[in-house]
C-alpha cells in the first residue's frame, strides 16, 4: 500500500528529496548542490536544466532508499522563492539562466518605477514593494536582453515560472504549467487575495510589460498539479502540493492560527506571520503575501525578508577560509567574552525588509589591532540576530505582536546563536527536534489533499524540541543594539 509522500524541496543551493511516512517521520533523504553564477557585481544566476536534472537524480536516490516507488501516494513540491525562469514550451529549454530571488540586476528598472510614483499602487494590489528581489522585472529584463525573447511571448510560444511551475512542466511533460497562490503571491503581478479575490493583474502585468500569456494557472497549495510522467520514476505519481519555502514552513511549523509566526534561517532569513484572511497592509515596509490556502480555507501572512543569513556563514569558511566548517563557527563565537566591538552588516546583495536598499553593500566595522579572526566569525553570527530584531521591531510597529520565534532552518543547530538569538530579541525561542520544516510543511499540505490529515489535526500535532529563554541583561541588548544601529547607518550611508 502507498504509505509515503516524496518531497521534492528545490532550495537556492542544493536540491533534496525526503520520503516522509505516514506519520510524518523522515524515511529516507537525498541532496546535491546546484552550482550558483555571479556574473556581475548583484548578478546570481543558476542553469535551470541543471535544477532539474539534479532534481530528478536525487529523486531516485530518495526513492531507492526508502524500498522503491510503490510506496509513494505522491508529491510534494517546495521551492526558493521568486527566481525566474523562462523557457520554450516546445523544448521545454530555458531562453536564458534562472535569474535567483538575490540578483539585483534590475535595480535600477525598479528605481525608476518607484521615481514615477508607482510603489502606492504595487503595494495595494500585490502586497509587495518594487524590488528586484521579485519576479516581474526579471522576467522583463529576459524578454528585453534576449534576441527575439519578447516578440516570442507575444506570440505565445514562451513560458514563464519559478521554480515549482518549472519543476511541475517537467514532471508532467509540459502537460502542466501551474504554480501555486504562496508563489505567485511574490511576483509583482499577482493580486494579493485568498480564493477568487487573488489572480493575475491586467494592470500590473501591463506595468511590468509582462504578457500575461506566458503566465502559468493558479491553484491552491493543496491541489491536484497533474500527474508525473510514468518513465521518471517507474510509476506515475499524483503531484499533490506546492508551496514557496517560507510558506511550506510556515505550515510545517504548525502556524495556522492568526498571529503565530516562524523564522526560517537558510540562505537568507524570513520571517512569516500568520494575519487571518484579511488582506495585511504595512506601514513598516513589510511583505503582504499570501500564507497557505488548501480546500478547508487558508490564511494571508506578513512577512519580512533578510537577504543574507547562511551565506555569511559560507562566505566565512569558502572565501575568508576563517572557519572549516559552520559547526566550528559556535565554538569560535562561544570562547569569546564579547563581540569587542565588531560588527558586520551582509548586505551582499542588498538589503531587505525593512530597509529594501538594493543599492546597500557590506561593511565590518569596529575592528583594531586587537580584533581577531573569531571575532569576525561571531560578528557575522550575530548579524543574523540583529536583522532578526529589526524584523520583529517592523512588525510590532504594523500591530503584529510575535510572542516567541519558531526557528528551523539549517542555522539553527548553533546552541550559541540560537540563545543570542533569544538575548537579543528579548523573546524565547523555540526549536523544532526536526529541523526541514520546509520539506514537513509540503508533506502535510500533500496529505491534507489525500485525506490523511485536515489543518486542526496538524496543528495540534505535539513537536518536541529545545526552548531557549533570554538571559541577557537590559543594559547589555541596548548597548549591543546601538553599536549595530551605527554599523547599519554607516553601510545605508
Amino acid at each position: 500500500m502507498a504509505d509515503a509522500i516524496l518531497v521534492i524541496d528545490e532550495g537556492t543551493t542544493s536540491t533534496r528529496a525526503i520520503v516522509f511516512d505516514r506519520d510524518f517521520n523522515q524515511v529516507s533523504l537525498a541532496q546535491e548542490e546546484v552550482p550558483l553564477a555571479y556574473p556581475a557585481d548583484g548578478w546570481v544566476e543558476q542553469d535551470g536544466e541543471t535544477i532539474w536534472e539534479k532534481t530528478i537524480e536525487v529523486c531516485r536516490a530518495a526513492l531507492s532508499e526508502a524500498g522503491g516507488v510503490e510506496r509513494i501516494a505522491g508529491i510534494g513540491i517546495t521551492n526558493q522563492r521568486e527566481t525566474t525562469l523562462v523557457w520554450d514550451r516546445k523544448t521545454g529549454k530555458p531562453v536564458a539562466p534562472a535569474i535567483i530571488w538575490q540578483d539585483r540586476r534590475t535595480a535600477s528598472a525598479c528605481d525608476a518605477l518607484k521615481a514615477a510614483g508607482h510603489e502606492a499602487a504595487v503595494q495595494t494590489e500585490t502586497g509587495l514593494l518594487i524590488d528586484p528581489y521579485f519576479s516581474g522585472t526579471k522576467i522583463a529584463w529576459i524578454l528585453d536582453t534576449v534576441t527575439g525573447a519578447r516578440e516570442r511571448a507575444e506570440a505565445g510560444e514562451l513560458a514563464f515560472g519559478t521554480v515549482e511551475t518549472f519543476l511541475i512542466w517537467h514532471l508532467t511533460g509540459g502537460r502542466v504549467h501551474a504554480t501555486d497562490v504562496s508563489n505567485a503571491s511574490r511576483t509583482l503581478l499577482y493580486r494579493l487575495g485568498l480564493g477568487d479575490e487573488g489572480g493575475w493583474s491586467d494592470a500590473m502585468c501591463s506595468l511590468f510589460r509582462v504578457p500575461m500569456s506566458m503566465l502559468p494557472k493558479v491553484e491552491p497549495n493543496a491541489a491536484d498539479f497533474g500527474t508525473s510522467d510514468e518513465g521518471l520514476f517507474g510509476k506515475a505519481l499524483p503531484i499533490l502540493s506546492a508551496a514557496g519555502d517560507q510558506q511550506s514552513a510556515l505550515v510545517g511549523q504548525g502556524c495556522l492560527s492568526p498571529g503565530m509566526a516562524k523564522i526560517t534561517y537558510g540562505t537568507g532569513a524570513f520571517l512569516v506571520a500568520n494575519s487571518g484572511t484579511e488582506k495585511p497592509e504595512s506601514k513598516n515596509r513589510l511583505l503582504g503575501t499570501v500564507g497557505y490556502e488548501t480546500a478547508e480555507g487558508g490564511a494571508m501572512a506578513l512577512e519580512g525578508s533578510i537577504f543574507n543569513a547562511g551565506t555569511v556563514v559560507k562566505w566565512l569558511r569558502d572565501d575568508l577560509g576563517l572557519i572549516s566548517d559552520a559547526a566550528e563557527s559556535e565554538e569560535m563565537a562561544a570562547a569569546l567574552p564579547g563581540n569587542g566591538g565588531v560588527y558586520i552588516v551582509p548586505a551582499f546583495t542588498g538589503l531587505g525588509a525593512p530597509h529594501w536598499n538594493a543599492d546597500a553593500r557590506g561593511t565590518i566595522s569596529g575592528i583594531t589591532r586587537a580584533t581577531t579572526a573569531a571575532h569576525l566569525v561571531r560578528a557575522g553570527l550575530e548579524a543574523v540576530a540583529y536583522q532578526t530584531r529589526d524584523l520583529l521591531d517592523a512588525f510590532e510597529a504594523d500591530g503584529v505582536e510575535i510572542r516567541e520565534l519558531r526557528v528551523d532552518g539549517g542555522m539553527v543547530a548553533n546552541d550559541w546563536l540560537m540563545q543570542f538569538l533569544a538575548d537579543v530579541c528579548a523573546r524565547p525561542v523555540v526549536r523544532p527536534e526536526y529541523r526541514e520544516m520546509t520539506a514537513l510543511g509540503a508533506a502535510a499540505l500533500a496529505a491534507m489533499q489525500l485525506g490523511w490529515v485536515d489543518a486542526a489535526g496538524w496543528q495540534a500535532r505535539e513537536v518536541k524540541g529545545a526552548r531557549f529563554e533570554p538571559g541577557m541583561t537590559d543594559e547589555q541588548r541596548t548597548a549591543l543594539l546601538k553599536g549595530w544601529s551605527a554599523a547599519l547607518r554607516r553601510t545605508l550611508a
